[in-house]
């Protein structure tokens, strides 16, 4: 198990940056312990980090984490 790359670089999945976030679920996606190891945090309640290929927020699997601060005024994603 030491040799899977959450054992070697932990602080990419608990990461503040969605950019970096993204880059860890890449490195979980030829794990051979993903499905176990999302079911194992959910289990446990994990509050956040990237867990079997899935971002957890508050314990909760999301999407995408929204990055530090308020969205720009022009992000297209922002309906008013």
């Amino acid at each position: 198990m030491s040799h899977l790359p959450c054992r070697q670089e932990p602080d990419l999945f608990f990461a503040e940056s969605p950019r970096v976030l993204e880059q860890a679920q890449a490195l979980c996606a030829g794990c051979p312990v993903q499905e176990l190891c999302l079911a194992g945090a959910l289990e446990r309640r994990e509050p956040h980090g990237v867990w079997g290929g899935k971002i957890l927020v508050g314990g909760q699997v999301v999407e995408h984490k929204r990055g530090r601060g308020r969205p720009r005024k022009d992000d297209p994603r922002i309906v008013a």
